[in-house]
């Protein structure tokens, strides 16, 4: 496994329509481990292909309008460790996600709230962040 940066591990979230400079919209910061950051850039890419279908689309249709309209990611300083959306677009484009597959808002470290607001109920796995 790859050893965190030390500022820990950040997802790049990319336009794919060319309307951000050098396509970058953002580095999400945060991650407490390479999974984590792999699970968040999937579930991003997952979710953003299923944002360009609609209703009966021909698989080479959504992968069209993904990358005209569509977002990607990088998993930063994660070498080979680093998870990639060209490994699953085709099977993505090609099948429906599940909502949970698409899921990526419930494991932003973006929206981790102070120790005091959380709710010590909150179910959370041996990864450390929640399995909502």
């Amino acid at each position: 496994m790859e050893a965190p940066p030390p500022e820990g591990w950040r997802v790049r979230i990319l336009d794919l329509s060319g309307g951000a400079e050098d396509n970058i919209v953002e580095d999400v910061p945060g991650f407490l481990s390479l999974e984590h950051a792999n699970l968040f850039a999937r579930r991003y890419v997952r979710d953003s292909i299923e944002r360009c279908r609609a209703r009966g689309m021909e698989a080479q249709a959504v992968l069209d309008a993904w990358f005209a309209y569509g977002e990607d990611t990088e998993v930063l300083d994660a070498g080979e460790g680093g998870w990639r959306s060209a490994t699953e677009l085709h099977d993505f484009a090609a099948r429906r996600a599940a909502t949970a597959d698409r899921d990526w808002r419930s494991i932003d470290p973006r929206l981790v709230r102070d120790d005091d607001d959380e709710d010590d109920d909150a179910p959370v796995d041996e990864s450390g962040y929640g399995t909502a």
